[in-house]
């Protein structure tokens, strides 16, 4: 059975937490670090003992916050290193005696937060930009977004051009109007203006790993400004490397799914199918934790070779009886002139966290460029 995710955070963390703070600063509190830190740890959830950490640290590090930031600068271990494509190699367990690194920097982040938001903005930055190369600080500088844009904003657009890739990772992933797990950036929801500039520097990254995070803020903002997104995808498509044609197709992800138009039209998907689709089910009843199999059809009438993007999409069932649409991705293909095309694909019936199976009836639509071209029915058992 896999351990818990909570157990990230754990008794061995502490103390190791505890041994380094204790390594570079003589006076530190190492029993009552420990202590505060471990207090009932097993009972907590996974942000919780983050944020328990975190309460530790302030009860704990230097009052003077540019001493505190010192302090935990010394404590940690070296740039986390990169693999040929730029991704992040976590530190191995033989090294840990170097330093901290890994989920312990996320507190330590927080604690960088909470002092920084009141006012110390500058050494706080200094601080998360030695914390993210360790970890991630996409949490802790949220905060300090939010509070203070006018030093921010102009301070990652320096780090925009930094020599560690986790600094400019931190640039898009941090600004990310919709972070997951973070704190929701309001002012860049309704107007994602400021980043646009940052994105453009770093959408032709050498790191896939910067790259990604460019991709998943673009994502962010087309909920919200999907006709921005459409734009972007049609000016930087247009002599694009296949790196950066990569990264505006994860972007567009989601417009591509629910058939934005004029997305569809800047990846040349404008138009629906010519010709013919077709969408059988393997069974027409199937109980919640079984698969269930699609078969689909396509048989093109047109002269010319047609691009098409092929979803589905899975109208579950609801508490209230009501149905809500969930689209699943399916298949990217070229129908030749006249050709016949047969797609098979298993979907899963098995719930997941964000989303309750309830039995009843359930359509499945089939999507070719973002328009409905055929669909099926099933009934999920309990």
């Amino acid at each position: 059975m896999a351990e818990p995710f909570k157990n990230l955070i754990n008794p061995r963390t502490v103390a190791h937490a505890g041994a380094h703070l204790q390594r570079v600063w003589p006076g530190f509190q190492r029993q009552r670090f420990e202590q505060q830190a471990g207090d009932g740890l097993e009972a907590l959830e996974f942000k919780a003992r983050a944020m328990q950490l975190a309460d530790a640290l302030e009860a704990t590090l230097p009052g003077d916050f540019a001493a505190a930031c010192e302090v935990m600068e010394a404590s940690l271990a070296p740039p986390l290193p990169l693999d040929a494509q730029g991704e992040p190699i976590a530190l191995a367990a033989d090294r840990r005696d170097e330093g901290l690194a890994g989920w312990v920097v996320w507190s330590m982040g927080e604690f960088v937060a909470r002092r920084g938001v009141n006012g110390e903005v500058p050494r706080a930055l200094a601080c998360l930009h030695a914390l993210t190369q360790r970890f991630s600080a996409e949490f802790a500088i949220r905060p300090l977004i939010q509070q203070h844009p006018g030093v921010v904003l102009p301070t990652l657009a320096q780090w925009a051009h930094d020599p560690s890739a986790h600094v400019r990772r931190l640039v898009s992933e941090g600004s990310r109007p919709r972070l997951p797990w973070g704190l929701r950036l309001q002012a860049l929801v309704a107007d994602p203006a400021p980043t646009l500039p940052l994105l453009r520097v770093l959408q032709d990254d050498a790191s896939a790993y910067v790259r990604r995070s460019v991709a998943n803020h673009l994502n962010d903002i087309a909920k919200d400004h999907p006709e921005l997104v459409a734009r972007w995808v049609g000016e930087h498509l247009r002599g694009a490397t296949p790196d950066r044609t990569a990264l505006l197709r994860h972007a567009s992800r989601g417009l591509i799914k629910q058939g934005h138009p004029p997305t569809l039209a800047a990846w040349g998907l404008g138009l629906g199918l010519q010709g013919e689709a077709g969408l059988s089910l393997s069974t027409d009843h199937a109980a919640v934790g079984e698969d269930i199999g699609l078969h689909v059809t396509l048989r093109s009438t047109a002269r010319t070779t047609q691009p098409l993007v092929v979803d589905y999409a899975v109208h579950h069932v609801r508490a209230n009886g009501g149905t809500s649409p969930k689209v699943f991705k399916g298949w990217k293909l070229a129908l030749g002139p006249g050709e016949a095309r047969s797609l098979e694909k298993r979907h899963s019936l098995r719930p997941v966290t964000t989303r309750t199976l309830y039995p009843g009836s359930h359509r499945i639509d089939l999507l070719v460029n973002g328009q409905t071209c055929a669909s099926a029915h099933f009934e999920l058992l309990p």
